[in-house]
């Protein structure tokens, strides 16, 4: 099971280079999951968008941690930038997910 999990506990523990978790956890997997809960939206699947709220929700968490440890792995510049955008992400997410969930609750 722990190979199986190995680059994200690798990400998690700030061993993988930045822009593979920036790009590849960061940016495709959380556009994936966007995606998700915008179909279930769309085709009005409250259960699934409530259950993708959550994934998210976690998944941000992981993320967020894993591409602020893998930073010193980077260019300081890339780095730094890199670390600003969690910090904008984590902001955005914050105010983004009770909104989402207040609408789910209003239904």
């Amino acid at each position: 099971m722990t190979e199986f999990f190995e680059p994200e506990l690798s990400a998690w523990r700030g061993r993988m280079p930045l822009w593979k978790v920036f790009w590849g956890h960061g940016v495709l997997v959380s556009s994936l999951l966007v995606w998700i809960y915008a179909l279930a939206n769309y085709q009005d699947r409250v259960v699934l968008r409530e259950v993708t709220i959550l994934v998210f929700a976690a998944y941000t968490v992981w993320v967020l941690v894993a591409i602020w440890r893998c930073t010193i792995n980077a260019n300081r510049f890339w780095g730094s930038i890199a670390r600003w955008l969690v910090v904008a992400w984590a902001g955005n997410i914050a105010m983004l997910l009770p909104f989402l969930q207040l609408d789910l609750l209003l239904r």
